[in-house]
């Protein structure tokens, strides 16, 4: 295991805040490198631990036009790449069975898509690998829901368990964040993590999914100040250009002033 990520895993224990952060998808190398420095560079400011975060492909897209990937392999290698070079633990999520063990090979951390977050056979899959593994809630699924998916990986013996709270369908197109998740997943004895920017999409408008972005702030701010362990958000240097997730991600230039603002409500929670 990445010795950061036994840092991270250690701190916890002490109710240390840490981000999950960077590019929804892999699009290349350059995009992986640019990213990572500057998170790099403002979790240092504060020392927060930081966790590498982005998907070597999207398997669920709106669109059969949609950007799924540069290649499986060729992606899973740079991510594999941005940990050793920065020496911080990489997380992505997979898909199948089948690429639960494919993925472990390359990363620190598996998260299980908030679609997939019933599937037994995946949630017992990626516990197998013996990693670390992040369940983001479906948004169809109760928090209570959650304690069933976190039993299944604990049923392998891997009790090293996460849960993301990611928004709830709000109708059609439209997500709403219930802030009551957040305390009632805390006790299932998991660290609960916060998705600020998946929690504002506007999921399938016409040919993508939409999104809005004005409302990260103010909902990470309010997860923080509710208890979160964990903070996830995507990010990319110029969003509108990104070729997935466009419409969420916050723009890399922003994250200083972003983790600015969150440190100072966790500071005085904390």
């Amino acid at each position: 295991m990445n010795k950061e990520l036994n840092n991270i895993l250690e701190k916890l224990k002490f109710s240390s805040l840490f981000i999950i952060a960077g590019p929804c998808v892999v699009e290349s190398m350059e995009l992986l490198e640019e990213t990572a420095e500057e998170l790099i560079r403002v979790c240092g400011m504060h020392d927060l631990p930081l966790i590498f975060k982005s998907s070597y492909k999207k398997a669920n897209r709106t669109s059969i036009s949609s950007f799924s990937g540069i290649g499986d392999l060729k992606a899973l290698k740079y991510l594999a790449e941005i940990g050793e070079k920065y020496n911080i633990p990489v997380l992505t999520d997979f898909h199948s069975v089948e690429e639960a063990g494919l993925a472990a090979d390359y990363v620190d951390i598996l998260q299980v898509p908030a679609f997939l977050s019933r599937q037994t056979d995946i949630l017992i899959a990626a516990a197998k690998t013996g990693k670390p593994v992040n369940i983001k809630k479906g948004q169809f699924m109760s928090p209570d829901d959650m304690e069933k998916a976190c039993d299944k990986v604990k049923s392998v013996s891997n009790s090293d368990v996460w849960l993301t709270e990611r928004g709830t369908f709000f109708g059609y197109h439209d997500l709403v964040v219930d802030f009551r998740s957040i305390v009632e997943m805390k006790k299932f004895g998991c660290p609960v993590i916060f998705d600020a920017t998946h929690s504002v999409q506007q999921p399938s408008l016409g040919e993508q999914s939409g999104g809005r972005p004005e409302f990260i702030n103010s909902l990470a701010r309010a997860a923080i100040a509710v208890g979160i362990d964990g903070l996830f958000f995507e990010t990319h240097p110029f969003p509108m250009k990104a070729k997935s997730d466009a419409a969420t991600q916050l723009e890399l230039g922003m994250v200083e002033k972003f983790i600015g603002d969150i440190i100072k409500i966790n500071n005085a929670t904390k």
